[in-house]
This record gives C-alpha cells, sequence and structure tokens, in this order.
C-alpha cells in the first residue's frame, strides 16, 4: 500500500452522477456482473478493518455486494444501499442485507455506522450532498472510504481497444480509452476530496493505493466487458461488433494478458471524539 499525493487533476465538464440513466443500468445483468467484476485486494480490506473504530459497515452503490462480502468475510456487519432493484436483488441473495435508494434520498431510520464505503460508485453520488449524508449517519471518529479499480492492460493491448472502440460506432457518452483509467480514477478521488472539504464534517482526507496484477484469457476479459459503465446500452449489433474487435486484439496478442490494477482510495474521519 503506498499514499497517494494529492494531485491536481482537471475536473470533467459534467459530473457522472448526472448521468441517471448509466448510474442505474448496471442491473440489466447483475449476476454476470457479480461473476466477472474484480473484486478487491486483501490489503485494501485489512486496511479498511484495522483503521475503522468499530465493525458497522454502511456500502453506498452495494451493487451486488462484491464489497460487501469481503468486508463480512473479514468480521463487519454490512448494509448496503442501490438504487437498482435488480443489483440490490442479487446481493441479498448472496447474504447482503440491501435497501433500495438512491443514498441522497436514503432514510438511515436513526441508524449510524463506523464507515461508510462505496467502491466503484462513488462517483455516481453526488459528492458534496453524499459526504454531508455520510457524515450523518457516521459516529463521531467513523470514517467514509470511496475506492475504484482502475485498469491497465498491457501498452500494446491498450492501444489496440481503443482503435477497437474509435471504430465502433457504440454510442457511448464517453470513451472508456480516452485517457488512462487511472487518470481518471484520480479525477473521481479529486471530485470526492472536494465534496469532503464541503461537507465540513471530515477531518484531513487520506489517499491510499493498492497495486496488484490478474491474468485474463480472452473469453474471461469478453465476459467484463459488458459490465462497464454504459456498455450495457450499447445496440446490440455495435456490442457484438465491439466484442469481436476486443477478442481478435487479444487473440493478436497470445489470447490471454495480465491486467494491472491500481486501487485508489480516499478516506477521511468524522470530525468529533470517538
Amino acid at each position: 500500500m503506498t499514499s497517494v499525493p494529492p494531485e491536481q487533476v482537471p475536473l470533467p465538464e459534467r459530473e457522472p452522477h448526472q448521468q441517471r440513466q448509466v448510474a442505474e443500468s448496471f442491473g440489466t445483468n447483475a449476476e454476470r456482473h457479480d461473476r466477472t467484476r474484480p473484486r478487491y485486494p486483501d490489503a485494501l480490506v485489512e486496511r479498511i478493518v484495522a483503521t475503522i473504530p468499530g465493525r458497522e459497515v454502511l456500502d453506498v452503490g452495494v451493487g451486488t455486494g462484491i464489497a460487501a462480502r469481503q468486508l463480512q468475510a473479514a468480521g463487519c456487519r454490512v448494509l448496503g444501499v442501490d438504487p437498482d432493484a435488480r443489483m440490490a436483488g442479487v446481493a441479498r441473495r448472496l447474504g447482503v442485507e440491501a435497501e433500495v435508494a438512491t443514498f441522497e434520498a436514503w432514510d438511515p431510520a436513526g441508524r449510524v455506522f463506523d464507515a461508510v464505503i462505496a467502491g466503484q460508485a462513488w462517483h455516481w453520488v453526488d459528492p458534496v450532498a453524499g459526504a454531508a449524508k455520510a457524515a450523518e449517519v457516521l459516529r463521531p471518529g467513523g470514517r467514509m472510504m470511496v475506492f475504484w479499480n482502475a485498469f491497465e492492460p498491457p501498452s500494446d493491448l491498450s492501444e489496440a481497444f481503443a482503435r477497437v472502440y474509435r471504430r465502433v460506432q457504440t454510442g457511448l457518452p464517453f470513451d472508456p480509452w480516452a485517457r488512462p483509467a487511472l487518470e481518471s480514477c484520480q479525477i473521481m478521488c479529486c471530485t470526492a476530496v472536494d465534496g469532503i472539504r464541503q461537507a465540513g464534517a471530515f477531518g484531513h482526507q487520506e489517499r491510499w493505493r493498492f497495486d496488484w496484477d490478474r491474468p485474463y484469457t480472452r473469453e474471461e476479459w469478453l465476459e467484463v466487458v459488458p459490465t462497464i459503465g454504459g456498455h450495457s446500452q450499447i445496440p446490440p449489433t455495435a456490442l457484438r461488433e465491439l466484442l469481436a474487435g476486443i477478442g481478435a486484439a487479444i487473440d493478436a496478442a497470445g489470447g490471454s494478458f495480465t491486467m494491472h490494477y491500481a486501487t485508489v482510495a480516499v478516506t477521511a474521519a468524522r470530525a468529533g471524539i470517538s
């Protein structure tokens, strides 16, 4: 684990949380999402558990419960909140208590927590209203922790994937290869930090980074691609063309590759004495 300095990364003109159609589209194939999306490194989970004052955790944008189940296995009690009933339904079937609502509108009903986390989801939350809501439901000394997995394929594959996306008319509102994924995640970290500061209820913000690798076969990565934000809205013909192009690029690279991941996190403690 390394600490990441607060780089000054330019913020996007349009915030992801304003793109509600994309934000609430992941349940189209929730089972595939749970089966294929990467987990979070054990070092992050261990760091979260070691840092929070207790074991009551609220998981914002719980999805199918990937991060929640990792924290449950580490001894935490987790409640999830997600705007997509399909995703929350899978989380429940897999043993995670989950309620359906956007975080900004969710009613905590007097419940308080030792941690508010969001894995691969905080960019779908209004950063200021979300941080203020997190402060409301955290015990003094409790922590807000938001984190993302940034993926980086080998440079030759990255360039090949970018060419495929440029060629195929996907209709996506954004190009996932317009900038390195780590840079996009750093932008989201900057947005989260700004929201935490504006909420005015937290202490010093810290940034964490964990680097790790995961091998993928051609078939494994093609299963992941449709779960990436916005891809469920690509017309079927264009999606087939996109997957064929990506598959051909992986075949040309030998049929498999190792993806490098950097898991980046922003965390801050709720002001007050625990």
